[in-house]
């Protein structure tokens, strides 16, 4: 009886342990890395279009280890595996490129196509299997380039100069529309009627040669560049030696390095003329550029400026585009560098700063060698700023109409004589001011270009 009853406690010890083992092998796959339970993700839009040209970029992830990946591709009628494979390093990440299957037996004519991807993970579970996922993408095949016409543009432009550019772009799928002109992008604001834009251009005048294209891209991948016709021309920029007086160093210079923190401990009087002229004048500019880069989006209907005339009565006493060379001593000691980006006006001591377009007030502060600067923004991307002010009227998102009063003239910033330092510039580039003073030039070559194009896309949309 006692063996009998010992037997039955053995096969009940041997059941609870095997129930214990299957509970803590049950437990140890439950947690286990190698056979997680999470299925790996596909980055990438339900519905998209394809040029069929570029191979479609999907990014795939897992959390443990990528296993292997099956992209099918369908016509509705047919269908192909266009690609399949395995990852032997199981990456956490990866980018599955999709190419279109020549000659693989889909229809060539087909508008529409469903691609199917199947990605699985190197976890042990489901039997060894993994965890899958599958993305279904519907595709719109379109291998049409944006249609672009220019409607109008300036006939020419000057180096260091401004033009004007009307156009039009046609696509169902259109991306991204901008010119391009010497490497800089110029942003295009919606002009009139659906599909038109207008964007002013500028050339740096320190780049001897020019070429602008507008370039429109569609969501399929497709890319059109579309020149601009401009005749170029190029004045000529004066070059001059200014002598770095001790006086001036110690005066001006110093003064400046003084209120910056990043300059004032330089003690030597060269090192210290060429930090403020050109490390602080690059700083004060980099602001200016990021101000002068924004351009509403909203259309706009028409855009009409007048001549500049900022100082009733001003004199010139500095050109725009001049290459000024600093030195100590004797002309061969070239100590600093710069250039002059605005056109010096100067009358009577502290005189009146005028707005002769309307705009948007965009700064209105101390900018390092700019002194006491308002900005405007006159739309259309032009921007115009006033330096060396010593009292200012308006700040930071004021309107402002035509002939309003916004500054005094002044000696603030990098000002050795009471004058203004007048700017104008197109998307974050300076332009040359003495265009923009001159009606007829404005006339010329804005007015009429908008009047060009207005008399078409009327015509056009009705």
């Amino acid at each position: 009886m006692a063996k009998r009853r010992a037997g039955r406690k053995s096969k009940k010890g041997l059941w609870i342990a095997l129930l214990a083992l299957v509970a803590g092998a049950g437990a140890y796959l439950y947690v286990a890395p190698e056979f997680e339970r999470q299925a790996p993700q596909i980055e990438a839009p339900s519905h998209m279009a394809w040029n069929a040209k570029k191979p479609i970029a999907l990014q795939v992830s897992d959390n443990v280890g990528l296993g292997h990946y099956r992209v099918v591709i369908s016509d509705g009628m047919h269908q192909v595996v266009v690609d399949e494979g395995a990852w032997s390093d199981h990456p956490k990440t990866a980018t599955l490129k999709i190419k279109y299957p020549k000659g693989s037996g889909l229809d060539n004519k087909a508008k529409k196509l469903v691609a199917e991807v199947t990605v699985t993970d190197s976890s042990m579970w489901n039997l060894m299997q993994g965890n899958s996922v599958t993305k279904r993408i519907d595709i719109d095949v379109d291998t049409k380039r944006p249609n672009v016409n220019v409607i109008a543009n300036s006939r020419s432009i000057n180096q260091g100069g401004s033009a004007l550019v009307v156009f039009q772009v046609e696509d169902e799928n259109l991306k991204d529309v901008y010119v391009e002109a010497n490497g800089y992008r110029f942003e295009p604001q919606p002009y009139k009627k659906e599909g038109y834009y207008a964007t002013l251009v500028a050339w740096p005048f320190t780049q001897d040669s020019f070429d602008a294209k507008v370039v429109a891209s569609d969501e399929a991948g497709n890319v059109r560049n579309t020149h601009i016709p401009y005749y170029h021309r190029n004045p000529s920029y004066r070059t001059s030696y200014i002598r770095a007086t001790d006086k001036f160093i110690d005066g001006k210079i110093s003064d400046l390095a003084s209120g910056d923190s990043e300059f004032e401990a330089i003690t030597n009087r060269l090192k210290k003329l060429k930090a403020v002229n050109e490390t602080m004048r690059q700083k004060n500019e980099a602001l200016i550029h990021k101000l002068a880069k924004k351009v509403s989006d909203e259309p706009i209907d028409h855009w009409k400026m007048k001549r500049f005339y900022p100082l009733k009565n001003g004199k010139k006493v500095a050109s725009f585009g001049d290459h000024r060379y600093y030195y100590y001593g004797s002309k061969e000691n070239i100590i600093s560098e710069s250039y002059h980006v605005g056109y010096d006006l100067a009358s009577t001591k502290m005189a009146p700063v005028i707005s002769s377009n309307p705009g948007t007030v965009v700064y209105a502060q101390e900018n390092g060698i700019y002194g006491n600067m308002p900005m405007i923004d006159h739309g259309l991307g032009l921007y115009t700023l006033y330096g060396h002010c010593s009292q200012l009227f308006v700040k930071e998102g004021d309107s402002v109409h035509a002939g309003q009063m916004i500054a005094r003239t002044g000696t603030s910033g990098l000002a050795l004589g009471d004058h203004l330092h007048f700017g104008i510039l197109v998307q974050g580039i300076e332009v040359r001011p003495i265009e923009w003073f001159d009606q007829k030039w404005i006339t010329t070559f804005i007015d009429n270009v908008f009047k060009e194009a207005d008399a078409i896309i009327e015509n056009r949309v009705k």
